[in-house]
């Protein structure tokens, strides 16, 4: 689920080819077609080492398979680790931004209240100062759009952690790549549904209270409102992209 870090050459040829995988460019990587390592070698203008080095990075990540005699290949969708963080932000990248985003809603439908019913339990002085420090950055964002999506996902990930369930604490890696793409749309519009603060210190404050109906009504609200700003998102352009502006949640 973790981000493949590679830089250069290397990270570019993963990052190029991951997302023809994943978008089914035409003629390229299309499900199940086969991958030439020495053709992508010459395309890229590298050694055959790199390519076959970054087809490794793929395979990781569900997306490619080698077989004797098959050559690498694409391999289909229901293979691919739709967990993965890297699988999650080319499909957004490539088209996928409002179906990604529905099931990101359901996941957190399903995750965070629970998770806060447990961090108002649970929470220690860490917890809440990371709580804390995120509000404090998400106040201090103001329009900046990388910053305000950096706070917010900074939040949700001490709200996971805060509930002292480490299972829990790690789907922020599949929580964020999705969310952070949301909400660095939602920010990049001039204009905002409000001031997305005091609903996210509703939530820290039920949990530093220990007030686990609290917690979660809070966190309730907070879900429906980005259930809300998604509807209007679609309704107002057919396309997550050309969205109007919402709070970020």
């Amino acid at each position: 689920m973790v981000s493949y870090g590679g830089r250069g050459v290397h990270g570019r040829i993963v990052e190029t080819l991951g997302r023809r995988v994943v978008s089914g460019e035409a003629g390229e990587a299309r499900e199940e077609s086969t991958l030439d390592p020495r053709a992508l070698a010459e395309e890229f203008g590298v050694s055959l080492t790199v390519i076959r080095e970054s087809l490794k990075v793929l395979a990781g990540k569900g997306l490619v398979a080698a077989r004797q005699k098959h050559g690498t290949f694409a391999r289909p969708r229901s293979e691919w680790n739709v967990l993965d963080a890297d699988v999650i932000r080319w499909r957004m990248a490539g088209g996928e931004a409002d179906e990604l985003l529905r099931d990101l809603a359901e996941l957190r439908l399903i995750v965070e209240p629970a998770a806060v019913r447990r961090a108002a339990g649970r929470r220690t002085d860490a917890d809440l100062s990371a709580l804390d420090r995120a509000l404090e950055d998400m106040g201090a964002a103001g329009e900046d759009p990388v910053a305000a999506a950096a706070a917010d996902t900074a939040f949700h990930r001490a709200l996971l952690t805060a509930s002292g369930n480490e299972l829990l604490a790690r789907l922020h890696e599949v929580i964020e790549p999705a969310l952070h793409a949301r909400d660095s749309i939602v920010h990049a519009r001039h204009h905002t549904a409000g001031d997305p603060v005091p609903s996210h210190r509703a939530v820290v404050d039920g949990i530093r209270a220990r007030d686990a109906d609290r917690a979660a009504d809070a966190m309730a609200d907070l879900l429906a409102k980005a259930s809300a700003d998604h509807d209007l998102a679609v309704r107002g352009s057919g396309a997550l992209d050309g969205a109007p502006g919402a709070t970020p949640t």
